[in-house]
């Protein structure tokens, strides 16, 4: 089944790419390779929410803001090189602002990952860092970078 397919499958519809915020595109490819810019949770043009997980923002609130910057990763990816081209997610980067204290980086980080498995299975499996930062731009809660393999 193709990765399209399986959006269709799921009720899955990738966005529109978000608009650089600065100096920068959204996706690049390397090779085989694609590296997509840090992604906010934007939707319709809005940040879905701001300040710090484990403050203003709840750990699961955060999970959701996660999938919806993976989504927007997706999206970069698909704009660049088109869905049905990815073989497979290699490397997941995930930055959430965190309040003092808070440690579930991880759990967060989850809503992207999990996205990637619903939509890739085996080949959505991934290597991953999960860090908890100060801030992220325009006081997003969650910012997510990928690295994927295409034919």
């Amino acid at each position: 089944m193709s990765v399209s397919a399986r959006l269709t499958e799921l009720g899955i519809e990738l966005p529109d790419v978000v608009a650089p915020l600065a100096a920068y595109v959204p996706a690049v490819r390397t090779g085989n390779l694609v590296y997509t810019a840090g992604q906010l949770p934007i939707q319709a043009a809005e940040l879905q929410a701001t300040g710090k997980v484990g403050a203003e923002v709840s750990p699961e609130q955060g999970n959701e803001l996660a999938r919806i910057c993976g989504l927007n990763a997706l999206a970069a990816v698909h704009a660049l090189v088109g869905i049905d081209s990815v073989v497979r997610i290699v490397k997941v980067v995930g930055f959430v602002a965190s309040a003092p204290g808070f440690s579930g980086q991880p759990g967060v980080i989850n809503g992207a990952s999990e996205l990637f498995g619903e939509i890739f299975g085996e080949a959505g499996a991934h290597a991953r860092s999960a860090v908890g930062v100060s801030e992220l731009p325009r006081n997003a809660p969650v910012e997510v970078e990928i690295i994927v393999e295409v034919a």
